[in-house]
């Protein structure tokens, strides 16, 4: 679980099949300390609202999350000095998800999933070829559902719920995306 909002219509989508859910949170990609306190703060209230049980990693990691992105692409930059944005982006998705994988095999679970695949900003293809070589790799399968049709969905119901929503994808370098871009005046 990345966030509450994005967890909605997966969440929902899943319970419907009637499978026994657990959430689990883990995201050090996410910066500053303040925005990942409203995430967490945020997945937990929409646990709460589902009755959900998720395990959660509270620890702050964005410094080992940013060493570990600037050695995986050699110290390599685009043109603004900040690391290629698909090899950020991969390097995000591995992390997470192999964490996910290691966590579903270390609690006994059948099969995992992430709320990634809810997002229409994310690389679906990408996401799905890396989490069916760590359901091989871990030996735990991949639940895959395409749960991006449920985009308006999830968004109005965040806001009936109340969760924090959140403006940026959670590294440093989406909201320096996010918010160096220059508005248009008519």
């Amino acid at each position: 679980m990345c966030c509450g909002p994005c967890s909605i219509v997966p969440l929902k989508n899943i319970l419907r099949e009637e499978f026994e859910v657990h959430g689990f949170f883990f995201n050090p990609n996410i910066h500053p300390r303040a925005e990942f306190l409203k995430r967490l703060n945020g997945t937990k209230e929409l646990a709460a609202h589902m009755g959900l049980h998720v395990l959660y990693d509270e620890e702050y990691r964005a410094v080992e999350f940013i060493r570990g992105l600037i050695g995986s692409v050699d110290g390599r930059t685009d043109q603004d000095g900040k690391p290629p944005e698909g090899e950020r982006c991969s390097y995000c998705y591995s992390e997470r998800l192999e964490a996910t994988a290691k966590a579903a095999k270390a609690k006994g679970y059948e099969a995992f999933t992430s709320s990634l695949l809810y997002s229409k900003y994310q690389n679906h293809g990408e996401i799905i070829e890396l989490a069916e070589g760590l359901s091989l790799k871990y030996g735990v399968d991949f639940f895959y559902r395409d749960f991006r049709d449920g985009w308006v969905e999830g968004i109005v119901e965040s806001k009936e719920i109340g969760l924090y929503r959140q403006k940026y994808c959670g590294c440093i370098y989406s909201k320096i995306e996010r918010y160096s871009k220059k508005k248009k005046v008519k």
